[in-house]
């Protein structure tokens, strides 16, 4: 008799190798992978991309985002609202502009990384 067919005779052995097969997570893990999943769904956009390398290199106003991506201004405030419900950006208002910043250096490094990948894979 095979190992598979004795394997397949064990009370539950299916049910173990395929438990095998999948990585351990425990609950409260799963919620924190699926929070991940939506920031990266949140920073799939290119326009979106290209908004945080530029906000890497400084905070910027929405006028200057259009300027140095050529993008106009209501594509890039919609990116940056998507941006900002997401938890990657924030936005301070200094007088009639409003000013937006990453969260933190985390995203950026995730968007630089992505970004260099792509330059060494082609």
């Amino acid at each position: 008799m095979s190992t598979a067919s004795q394997d397949a005779a064990l009370p539950g052995a299916a049910e173990h190798e395929h438990a095998a097969l999948r990585p351990h997570t425990p609950r409260q893990a799963v919620a924190t992978l699926t929070e991940a999943g939506e920031l990266l769904r949140a920073l799939a956009a290119p326009v979106r991309i290209a908004i945080v390398l530029q906000l890497q290199d400084a905070d910027r106003c929405v006028h200057e985002l259009v300027d140095a991506l050529a993008v106009a201004q209501p594509l890039i405030s919609q990116h940056l609202r998507v941006l900002k419900a997401a938890g990657v950006v924030r936005g301070e208002r200094r007088g009639r502009e409003v000013v937006y910043r990453l969260v933190d250096d985390h995203l950026a490094h995730i968007v630089v990384d992505a970004v260099e990948h792509v330059k060494e894979s082609a």
